[in-house]
């Protein structure tokens, strides 16, 4: 089965790649979790798309990484709005994607989410928070960012 790559795989390869996998694996993994789609002609004019998305998310190198770090230690007015009871206490959780559009909304750089590493059960009520994101294997930012009643 000829398949396109929508995300990672591991073993397998990067967003836009295509690929010829064993038909049980394409259709009851890689096509159900929206990790692939069949590759037809109309398909394959996506891959662009696919691929101009993710060049747009990747750190290029070390010093692009460094520049990253610096504009998220400038970042200031990050802001996370969840639902909480009157007490303060969140409803849900903060996920890693939640904290990358609000620093996309505050101004800052766009950001993996994938590369955002918020520890479980860090976030549970409002206040201020610090997350670690690794932008490359030499090269780790931090976000400071606030919770707040939504």
């Amino acid at each position: 089965m000829k398949l396109i790559l929508t995300a990672a795989v591991d073993n397998l390869g990067e967003p836009g790649d295509i690929v010829e996998v064993k038909d049980g694996y394409g259709r009851n993994l890689l096509l159900p979790r929206g990790l692939a789609i069949v590759a037809t002609r109309g398909a394959e004019k996506q891959i662009e798309n696919i691929k101009r998305a993710q060049a747009e998310r990747q750190v290029r190198d070390l010093d692009h990484a460094r520049e990253l770090r610096d504009q998220l230690d400038q970042l200031t007015g990050v802001e996370v709005k969840v639902r909480t009871a009157s007490n303060g206490k969140l409803f849900g959780s903060v996920q890693a994607g939640d904290i990358a559009d609000a620093v996309k909304a505050a101004g800052g750089p766009t950001l993996d989410k994938r590369r955002i590493n918020v520890p479980k059960g860090l976030v549970t009520k409002t206040g201020g928070y610090q997350v670690k994101v690794n932008l490359h294997d030499a090269v780790e930012g931090k976000v400071n960012f606030k919770v707040v009643g939504a």
